[in-house]
């Protein structure tokens, strides 16, 4: 039971994470920097609810902390969108980069040895964040500036010619995202009462970046599912091996994850959940309300 608490846990983070990503992408923004936000948000609430900082309890240090990764995302956004494509990844990329290396050269909290969190979350608390980010994110889509991120997912220009302002809304899509992500990182320090600058690292934002794509960025249930198939499948391959008896069934996990990826990609380089699923399974009426963002499944 302890085993499948600290799954579901984990798995509660990660959709965070994922959703944290996904309104970007839904926007057309392929963020290599969640790292970054998420050490943001963790060290903020660790800090905030630690002794040595403004001692506030969780309930409190959390959102606060949240607010100040959606400040700093909002400062960042304007000239980080200043670049197109590839430009935009390396942006990110370097902008995480910095974020770890500031935080391990600051000693108040911790520098490189990490720091201690003194409040616990646990999957009471980690389980109805996961489902509100979701609910958020899905209503979110629905709304005029869903439609709006939607139209410049599809063509900048034409939502250009129909008034939308492409700007603004790259910058608060980048900014909420920011803020989801500021929320997980805060409630991983929580849950595991220690953060490091070396946990997050780039592979943790290449982590998170494969969950909204693999999952779908046509969709709000796309991250979702993203988050759950890398937190179900290597453990489901685990369990195989541990019922057979076969240790390299358990040992070779990560390799037989890994081609089921690549396999994904090249038969479903749109995702998992698309528009296009959800018509047929739901019926065309229902699928889009469920299904508001962009028909391409590229970010």
């Amino acid at each position: 039971m302890g085993e499948l608490t600290a799954i579901l846990a984990i798995l509660c983070i990660n959709v965070i994470y994922a959703y944290g990503v996904y309104l970007p992408a839904a926007c057309g923004q392929l963020n290599l920097g969640a790292a970054g936000f998420i050490t943001i948000g963790a060290y903020a609430g660790a800090w905030l609810n630690s002794a040595e900082g403004l001692g506030l309890p969780a309930i409190v240090s959390v959102p606060i902390a949240v607010l100040y990764t959606a400040m700093i995302g909002f400062v960042i956004s304007f000239p980080i969108l200043r670049t197109r494509g590839i430009y935009m990844v390396l942006a990110t990329l370097a902008f995480a980069e910095v974020i770890a290396g500031v935080m391990i050269n600051l000693e108040f909290v911790g520098g490189a040895a990490g720091m201690p969190v003194d409040a616990h979350a646990d999957l009471m608390v980690l389980a109805p964040a996961a489902f509100g980010v979701a609910v958020f994110c899905y209503v979110l889509m629905a709304t005029r500036f869903g439609l709006a991120m939607r139209s410049i997912h599809d063509d900048e220009n034409v939502a250009t010619l129909f008034g939308v302002n492409v700007l603004m809304t790259r910058v608060a899509a980048f900014t909420v995202g920011g803020a989801i992500m500021g929320l997980g990182g805060a409630l991983y320090g929580h849950y595991f009462n220690y953060i490091e600058a070396q946990q997050f690292n780039v592979l943790l934002s290449i982590y998170i970046l494969l969950y909204a794509l693999l999952g779908g960025t046509q969709t709000a249930l796309g991250p979702l599912v993203g988050a759950l198939f890398f937190i179900a499948v290597p453990e489901m391959i685990r369990q195989i091996g541990k019922f057979v008896e076969m240790e390299w069934i358990e040992d070779g996990r990560f390799v037989a994850f890994g081609a089921l990826i690549v396999l994904m990609m090249v038969f479903r380089p749109e995702g998992v959940v698309t528009r296009t699923l959800l018509e047929r399974v739901f019926g065309s009426r229902r699928a889009s309300s469920a299904a508001p963002s962009a028909e391409t499944g590229r970010a």
